[in-house]
């Protein structure tokens, strides 16, 4: 028998409170730590070592209650953050130095993630796990070893017979896409068995067949800049990376600060990872070339361009594509996303942005999202950056402009779209008169054609005795016709068309008095559709 009064003893109520009041607790715990993950990296006025140390000393303290929840917001940072992978790895590379149990789950976690994208057929979600895992190697979580296993066995499903193409250039494009991030370290370490995998790379490329390269191509001709099928071109910049000593200057590496923490934890080997077999129902990535419009000469004084070859034109066009892909939905927050580019500073930003949306915009054979999403990206861009991205749009515009005798069909439409929608939101002003040239031109050419086109265009966005008015004189022919509207019972010989029209007078009136007095229907729309049919029928 309880020995406590009644007035001690303790009701439902008490109980349930105090449960509410835990559950309660942890959510805001809960909450605090995924704030404090997600936000890493970010600007701050500490450092981003010492945001990371103590960040690590955090999540290591609430390990033994929110292990789960650690583990699914970290692995989830890793897919849909690839922009701050290096970040990520890093952390969970100071964890496996304290807690060596937790970098095993984590990298137990990361493998079941990877296997159910490429189950799923989430081919950039798997693509993000494997470059992690990859990062992995650099903190010392992994061994190089298990690693180099991991893509030969995706190598062997890049080397696989009677399986679609695109399955097996995904393989190969997923594995080139990782060695930026891990390929020094694999030098290193590892260096016969990485240029072994690289042989093998080469034989699967020189094979290959590119049938579909004309066919994506947004220009005929090769000059001034070549449009390389993307397996071919990232090949070339890995190539070059390697002749570089695999040095490149654009990834941060903030793991190289805690080298001496890192070094002495103990590594964890991936399992034998099978990717799952072709099925009918897997859909793949389709192929695409690389858009080229600037290079170098055409940037002024400033930051340097890199070249077309270099791995740092890849991370940069990668990141920047990513944004768009995020923030396509939000014109305004896509525009601000790429003006903050991380490394702005160093490349002349501008005409990276600029290139890459028209490269989205010209895609092959259709573009990714709705074109007026880009028009509008890059009105908000000359909004944010009035002083420099106008200009830069011009440039591209008049280049675009001069190469368009080769351009593809497709994208000349695509063109006229765009560049009538943008003069329609910066009062039709354009310098005309550089493209006078054209006038002495056949008005089947495409130069001609494509103002001709565009003035068509602007006309549905505006009217005639506007689109009259911005056109200088010289431009005159390049007019569309004045729409004026056509009765025909105002015309000549219209008084043989009295007695039809009287007919479908009295037709009329039938109907509606048909509709009127009918007590079932009333103004409904199956009334009105009778109508409706009933005067078309009187036309045909």
């Amino acid at each position: 028998m309880s020995r406590r009064r009644p007035h001690e003893e303790e009701d439902g109520y008490d109980r349930v409170y105090r449960k509410r009041r835990r559950v309660s607790e942890n959510q805001e715990i809960e909450d605090r730590l995924e704030s404090l993950i997600l936000r890493v990296g970010e600007k701050s006025t500490s450092s981003l070592e010492s945001n990371l140390e103590g960040l690590a000393s955090v999540l290591e303290a609430d390990l033994s209650t929110f292990r789960v929840k650690i583990l699914r917001i970290l692995t989830d940072c890793a897919i849909r953050m690839p922009e701050k992978c290096t970040i990520y790895t890093t952390l969970v590379g100071l964890l496996n130095a304290k807690n060596f149990n937790f970098g095993g789950e984590f990298v137990e976690y990361m493998v079941r993630t990877f296997k159910e994208s490429l189950k799923l057929c989430k081919w950039d979600g798997a693509r993000y796990a494997l470059r992690f895992l990859a990062d992995l190697v650099n903190c010392h979580v992994i061994s190089a070893t298990s690693l180099l296993q991991l893509l030969d066995n995706m190598m062997d499903c890049a080397n696989e017979e009677a399986v679609p193409r695109v399955r097996r250039d995904w393989y190969c494009f997923a594995i080139l896409s990782t060695l930026p991030w891990v390929g020094r370290e694999l030098y290193e370490k590892k260096e016969q068995a990485l240029e072994h995998l690289l042989v093998q790379i080469e034989v699967f490329l020189n094979k290959r067949n590119k049938k579909h390269h004309n066919a994506l191509r947004v220009w005929a001709v090769d000059v001034p800049n070549p449009q390389e099928e993307y397996l071919d071109c990232l090949w070339s910049q890995i190539r070059k990376l390697r002749q570089d000593n695999w040095a490149e200057k654009h990834i941060p590496r903030p793991y190289l600060a805690f080298d001496s923490i890192l070094c002495e934890a103990l590594q964890h080997s991936l399992p034998s990872i099978i990717p799952p077999p072709h099925q009918d129902t897997f859909q793949y990535p389709m192929p695409w070339v690389i858009f080229r419009l600037f290079d170098y000469t055409d940037c002024p004084e400033g930051p340097i361009l890199p070249g077309a070859h270099s791995i740092e034109r890849f991370l940069i066009e990668e990141h920047l594509h990513s944004i768009i892909e995020m923030y396509h939905l939000e014109r305004k927050d896509c525009a601000a996303h790429l003006l903050d580019f991380p490394y702005k500073l160093k490349i002349p930003l501008e005409y990276c942005i600029v290139e890459v949306i028209f490269a989205e915009l010209f895609n092959m054979p259709t573009p990714r999202y709705l074109e007026i999403a880009y028009g509008a990206m890059l009105i908000e861009l000359c909004k944010l950056q009035p002083a420099t991205m106008p200009q830069v749009l011009a440039q591209a515009t008049e280049m675009l402009f001069l190469r368009i005798d080769s351009m593809n069909v497709s994208c000349f439409d695509r063109f006229v779209n765009w560049f009538s929608y943008h003069l329609s939101n910066f009062q039709f002003r354009w310098s005309w008169e550089d493209w006078d040239s054209c006038l002495s031109l056949d008005g089947e050419h495409p130069r001609p054609k494509f103002i001709r086109e565009t003035m068509l265009k602007c006309m549905r966005l505006s009217y005639w005795q506007r689109i009259r008015e911005i056109l200088p004189d010289s431009f005159s022919c390049f007019i569309p016709e004045k729409p004026e509207a056509y009765y025909k019972y105002s015309q000549e010989g219209a008084g043989e068309l009295s007695n039809e029209y009287l007919l479908i007078d009295h037709r009329f009136n039938f109907t509606l008095t048909c509709v009127y007095l009918n007590p079932t229907y009333g103004w409904t729309k199956k009334c009105l559709a009778t109508m409706l049919h009933s005067l078309v029928s009187n036309f045909v």
